[in-house]
C-alpha cells in the first residue's frame, strides 16, 4: 500500500479529485497546508484524512519552513508527495529530498507559460490551444519531466474565467491519472529527463474521455510524453 501526502494552500479542488478517484493500492495519508484557512482541509477531514497546518509565516526563512514541512510530511512515510495548488516556491534542498516522488500540476502546456497568470498570458499570446501539465518537480520552476498533458481549444469568446474553468476540468482528470500511474509503478524517468509510461496507456479505452477529441466546444485531448 503506497502512502500519499497532498499539499494544498486553498480550496484543493485537485486534491478532491484525487481523493474521489483514489487508486487501488494507495492511501491518502495526510493533507497538509501552509494556511489554516485552506478550504480543502475541511474536505479532507470530512473524508477521514489526517490534516496538518505548517504556517510559513511562523518561520524566519524559506529553508526553516521547508525543513518543518518536510518533517511533517515524512512523519507519514510517503511514497508520493502531491502538490495540489500549494502556493509556495520550494527550496532546492526540499525538492531534492523528494526527487522522483514529487508531482505538481501546472495550468498550461509546459514549457509554454511557466509561472503565474497562465490563462491571461495564453489569451494575450493568441495561442490556439491551452491546457494543463502534470510533471515531476525539479529545482527549476515548472521545468520537470512531463507525465501527462491535456488541451482545450482557445475559443474566440474566451476570457480568463471561461478558459480557466475548462482547463480546470482537465486538471481534475489528468492528475488522478498521473497519480494512478505512479502507484502502479508505470512511470520511469529516463537519464535524459523524459517520462516513459509503461504498457501503452493510449491503448486503454476510457483513460481520458472523450479520448483525443480536440473539436472546439466538444472535448479534450491528452497524451503522455513518451
Amino acid at each position: 500500500m503506497k502512502s500519499i501526502v497532498i499539499l494544498i494552500s486553498g480550496r484543493g479542488s485537485n486534491m478532491e479529485a484525487i481523493v474521489r478517484d483514489q487508486p487501488a493500492g494507495a492511501r491518502i495519508s495526510a493533507v497538509i497546508s501552509n494556511r489554516a484557512d485552506a478550504k480543502g482541509l475541511e474536505f479532507a477531514t470530512a473524508h477521514g484524512i489526517a490534516t496538518e497546518v505548517v504556517d510559513h509565516k511562523a518561520f524566519p526563512s524559506r529553508e526553516a519552513f521547508d525543513s518543518a514541512l518536510a518533517a511533517a510530511i515524512d512523519a507519514h512515510e510517503p511514497d508520493l508527495v502531491v502538490l495540489a495548488g500549494f502556493m509556495r516556491v520550494l527550496t532546492d534542498g526540499f525538492v531534492r529530498h523528494y526527487e522522483g516522488r514529487l508531482l505538481n500540476i501546472h495550468p498550461s502546456l509546459l514549457p509554454s507559460f511557466p509561472g503565474l497568470h497562465t490563462h491571461q498570458r495564453a489569451l494575450e499570446a493568441g495561442v490556439r490551444i491551452h491546457g494543463a501539465t502534470v510533471h515531476f518537480v525539479t529545482p527549476a520552476l515548472d521545468c520537470g519531466p512531463v507525465v501527462i498533458q491535456a488541451a482545450v481549444p482557445v475559443l474566440s469568446g474566451d476570457d480568463e474565467d471561461s478558459l480557466s474553468a475548462r482547463v480546470l476540468k482537465l486538471e481534475h482528470r489528468i492528475y488522478p491519472q498521473a497519480v494512478r500511474w505512479f502507484v502502479e509503478d508505470r512511470l520511469t524517468i529516463t537519464p535524459e529527463g523524459r517520462v516513459i509510461v509503461r504498457d501503452e496507456p493510449l491503448a486503454e479505452a476510457g483513460w481520458i474521455v472523450p479520448a483525443l477529441d480536440c473539436t472546439p466546444g466538444v472535448g479534450a485531448c491528452g497524451s503522455p510524453q513518451h
